[in-house]
């Protein structure tokens, strides 16, 4: 490698770095401005709420690939213990997303075998 090429390099380097610096400190003014208790930050939480909602019924209701081989009623009872685990544990996602995995894989499991 010749010297102007490893300088080029090192030029490239040196701008990519700057610009992520500028973004990352640009966010962090634009952070310490928020109010986490807006009106704004409070329509955000809905909206992803709302997509997150949409995107769970989607595959639940409308699967594709292996999923789709599987049984609505097998999605539905996972996804109920999910939720219900998720409202059980004060909100927090990870035993609703525990119980809703280890019951749809018990169920299709159980399927498999005859035993449902």
């Amino acid at each position: 490698m010749t010297d102007s090429v490893a300088l080029e390099l090192w030029g490239l380097l040196l701008v990519v770095t700057l610009a992520t610096y500028v973004w990352r400190w640009t966010g962090v003014m634009i952070a310490a401005r928020i109010k986490p208790d807006g009106e704004l930050s409070q329509w955000f939480s809905c909206v992803a709420y709302g997509m997150l909602a949409g995107l769970i019924a989607r595959i639940v209701l409308m699967p594709v690939g292996i999923l789709a081989q599987t049984l609505l009623v097998d999605r539905l009872a996972a996804l109920g213990i999910g939720f219900v685990l998720f409202a059980l544990a004060r909100r927090a996602m990870l035993p609703g997303i525990i119980g809703a995995v280890v019951t749809f894989c018990a169920l299709v499991a159980l399927r498999d075998y005859g035993i449902l």
